[in-house]
């Protein structure tokens, strides 16, 4: 019988040490890749599932998500090796895709949490359009940065800006998040021994997936081999956050440094599979919902699916719309409400307590009459129903989660539509 390679299968095959031959009627087996840090974990608690169901527009996405018994659908074609970690110990959880394969922070890490993330919707919406057995292989921590942890090879070692080493030279005796200077030393060696370290346990996970299959996927048959097909990332927070690395606050270019290494995380990962052209999804950070102004982080997250060299391979899926709107509008409620607590508290100027007369219980009184004004018992239900989590973990709302990893699979999809890809 005549066999043949499928091109993409060889060239990360042959990386792997790995012989993929397969007949001509076998489809490879589709792999995709998920990656990033505390979003891509997944912080939305299944809890949150009924609120996906309020909506018309999200109600059918939610009968994808359960099955006829009103549980959590187990994927028989889909299976996921996932690795992550806790309290400084990294651990992979593999098995059928279902719910849970999310955050497992303070859970057991042999079988799947209580929340998820875009993995669960991601390979539900693939399965659909593809109708034939699939593989994830996601890897995700919090806290991690792209300039840093996830640094990739052709970036070259970590090295702080020229704008930012003047500062600390006005500074040498530390502020505002700058170190002293007989700290420095420590802190410049902690991050060249962290940078890196993530990029490299990804691509660790993702290759001892794909060189033993069946250890994850037991019905895999290696002669039909396997096509890596696509990968998604969805991070942000810490590098938007980090002002020793993007300085220059309020300048339109502060952050064209995440753009470059992006591109770099990109060209790295293709290079490392195997694959020149594999379909890349950015998953663009959109806490907070659609701005009225434009956001320069957003902005430099999405650069690289504008740049020439990854034009028809690499699309930037927007979260912001994603935000949920009814839920972030009763975040901001439960702001008002803490920021009048630490008005009553701290005897600010203008304040009903500022002369310091109100006792303890004359506080909780009136911070309970400006709630109740302030906050519906509406507001409660919906919270109760919709959120698990802080606004930069998108409220932990499992609706807003659902919709990314539909979002990403059908990115994904387009790509591989537009690439002519099977």
């Amino acid at each position: 019988m005549k066999t043949f390679v499928k091109t993409t299968v060889l060239a990360s095959t042959l990386m792997l040490g790995i012989a993929s031959v397969f007949p001509t009627q076998a489809k490879p087996l589709k792999v995709f890749i998920l990656a990033g840090q505390s979003n891509m974990e997944g912080p939305a608690r299944i809890t949150t599932f009924d609120y996906i169901g309020d909506d018309p527009a999200t109600a059918p996405l939610l009968k994808m998500m359960r099955g006829a018994d009103g549980k959590p659908t187990v994927c028989d074609d889909v299976w996921i090796s996932y690795l992550t970690g806790a309290n400084d110990k990294n651990f992979t959880l593999n098995g059928k895709l279902t719910a849970g394969y999310g955050s497992l922070w303070g859970e057991d890490p042999t079988k799947p949490g209580s929340r998820i993330g875009p993995e669960f919707t991601f390979g539900l919406t693939m399965r659909a359009a593809l109708h034939e057995p699939i593989l994830i292989i996601k890897a995700a921590w919090g806290g991690k940065t792209l300039n840093t942890d996830f640094r990739s090879p052709s970036a070259g070692p970590f090295e702080l800006p020229k704008d930012t080493l003047e500062l600390w030279a006005k500074y040498p005796q530390g502020a505002h998040g700058i170190p002293k200077a007989e700290d420095r030393p420590k802190w410049l060696a902690d991050r060249a021994a962290q940078t890196g370290v993530y990029y490299r346990l990804m691509m660790e996970h993702v290759k001892k997936v794909l060189s033993d299959i069946n250890r994850v996927y037991p019905e895999y048959d290696p002669k039909q081999g396997f096509e890596v097909a696509g990968f998604s990332w969805l991070q942000g927070w810490n590098d938007m956050c980090d002002g020793l690395v993007y300085p220059g606050h309020n300048q339109p270019d502060r952050y064209a440094l995440y753009s470059e290494l992006l591109a770099h995380f990109i060209r790295d990962v293709r290079k490392d599979l195997g694959a020149p052209k594999l379909p890349f999804v950015i998953g663009v950070m959109g806490v907070g919902g659609i701005q009225d102004t434009p956001n320069t982080f957003r902005q430099a997250m999405a650069a690289p699916a504008a740049m020439p060299e990854f034009k028809g391979t690499v699309l930037a899926v927007e979260t912001a719309p994603f935000w949920d709107k009814t839920l972030g509008e009763i975040e901001a409620k439960h702001g008002k409400v803490s920021q009048m607590a630490w008005i009553l508290s701290s005897k600010n100027k203008g304040g009903p307590n500022e002369d310091g007369k109100m006792s303890q219980e004359q506080q909780a009184a009136y911070l309970k009459e400006f709630r109740a004004k302030l906050i519906t018992p509406e507001d409660d239900a919906a919270w109760k129903r919709g959120a698990s989590n802080a606004g930069y973990h998108y409220l932990g709302c499992a609706k807003t989660f659902a919709l990314m990893g539909k979002g990403f699979a059908e990115a994904n999809l387009a790509i591989m539509k537009q690439q002519k890809r099977p």
